[in-house]
């Protein structure tokens, strides 16, 4: 039970990291808007959070849901950033 909690707030907090670091950050980077940056994002994610799954909480399942968080989050950012209007 506490490993399948561990691999939520990996999930939403991966999201909701990237999604605001990629909103702030990385506004003017034309790379965000490749589609190919959600899958590299998700698999470098994926890559950090693997050394994690020694612990006794953390599994494979909760470094693969950190990555899977962080695909959504530079896709929904990179949705954003194409919808709005830059300033003028």
């Amino acid at each position: 039970m506490l490993s399948l909690l561990a691999g939520v707030a990996a999930l939403v907090g991966g999201y909701q990291a990237t999604k605001r670091f990629v909103l702030k950050r990385l506004r003017y980077v034309d790379e965000m808007k490749d589609p190919a940056a959600p899958w590299l994002a998700g698999a470098a994610g994926t890559v950090v959070g693997l050394p994690f799954a020694i612990l006794p909480v953390v599994t494979v399942a909760t470094a693969v849901a950190l990555g899977v968080g962080v695909g959504w989050g530079v896709a929904a950012a990179g949705r954003k950033l194409d919808t709005e209007v830059p300033p003028a």
